[in-house]
């Protein structure tokens, strides 16, 4: 599989090189900046990009910007954003054509092996891996001004939340120690209070509960 990264800290990029290729990844390209990021995408013609959100010459969002430029020339192409911080923004940008093949991470996953490569992973098949903590700050917001999902119960908002991470049934299943049905009764509870329709692809029901969460009010 082949990956284009774009970090601008040479340690960090020289660590996700090294991690990525432990893992059988192959990197197409290695780069620092917009401009770099922006060639590696059109040439390489990689299987997913792991791209910084902050890259030089600006400083700002040029990391994203580029990746979302390279998504509209080639739809599908697989993403997932490296931040330093929750920015939502960030996150309803990535989000905004409904593709699937994205992903926002916050840094401090990357020094967690297992997960980071589970996320490009299943970004590079086309699902969805959204960082827990973004998924959090979303839930919150909502929740407290949103009835709908004021009605969510506990368990629920568990199950929302791990949803909305890209997990299928069976995961979330495992990691709450429940049977595969009773997730699947909770999922059905959650889209009908949430007003979503059911879906058993799991890339458009993560999309279309972030986007109920994140929706502009």
């Amino acid at each position: 599989m082949r990956v284009v990264l774009a970090e601008d800290l040479f340690l960090l990029r020289d660590g996700l090189v090294r991690l990525l290729e432990a893992y059988d990844f192959e990197i197409a390209a290695a780069v620092e900046t917009g401009p770099e990021l922006t060639r590696a995408l059109a040439e390489s013609e990689p299987d997913v990009a792991v791209v910084d959100v902050r890259l030089p010459p600006s400083h700002t969002d040029e990391g994203l910007q580029c990746a979302l430029a390279a998504r509209r020339a080639r739809p599908g192409l697989p993403v997932l954003v490296l931040s330093q911080h929750v920015e939502q923004l960030y996150a309803r940008e990535l989000l905004a054509d409904g593709a699937g093949g994205v992903g926002y991470l916050l840094k401090d996953r990357v020094f967690d092996a297992e997960q980071f490569i589970d996320a490009v992973r299943r970004v590079a098949a086309g699902g969805t891996a959204m960082d827990p903590q973004v998924i959090q700050q979303l839930l919150t917001r909502r929740q407290a001004d949103d009835r709908p999902l004021g009605r969510v119960t506990p368990r629920e908002l568990e199950v929302l939340e791990l949803m909305a991470q890209g997990r299928s049934n069976a995961a979330i299943a495992g990691q709450l120690v429940v049977t595969e049905r009773a997730i699947a009764k909770h999922t059905s509870n959650i889209f009908a209070k949430l007003g979503l329709e059911v879906s058993d692809d799991d890339n458009r029901r993560v999309l279309a509960v972030l986007a109920y969460l994140d929706q502009d009010r």
